[in-house]
């Protein structure tokens, strides 16, 4: 789980830079996707959520551009590499302070 603060609110209604979070992520960490990746904006200066299912769980953000924040959710039921998410959202997405929780899962 990531959550970025302090993010500039343009990028946060961005759709292409979601986007592209989401395939980098997906190349980068070698995951499956089932499906296309489903998209919904808000109207006026609200957010975005994203989701996208994978044989090994989801990617799932939720933006919010009136706070500034960017929740990042990456749920893998099986090992995978670590990715520097705090260099990307402070680079693609302006964000001052990121805070990545992983939980271990037992499955292998």
């Amino acid at each position: 789980m990531v959550e970025a603060h302090q993010c500039d609110p343009a990028s946060l209604r961005d759709p292409g830079k979601l986007r592209t979070l989401f395939a980098a992520l997906i190349a980068e960490l070698g995951l499956h996707p089932v499906e296309a990746p489903l998209w919904h904006q808000f109207a006026g200066p609200g957010g975005i959520t994203g989701l996208t299912l994978l044989a090994e769980s989801h990617v799932a953000c939720h933006t919010f551009p009136e706070h500034g924040s960017l929740c990042l959710n990456v749920f893998c039921c099986r090992p995978r590499p670590e990715w520097d998410f705090a260099a990307y959202l402070r680079r693609e997405f302006g964000a001052e302070d990121v805070q990545v929780r992983r939980l271990e899962r037992p499955y292998s």
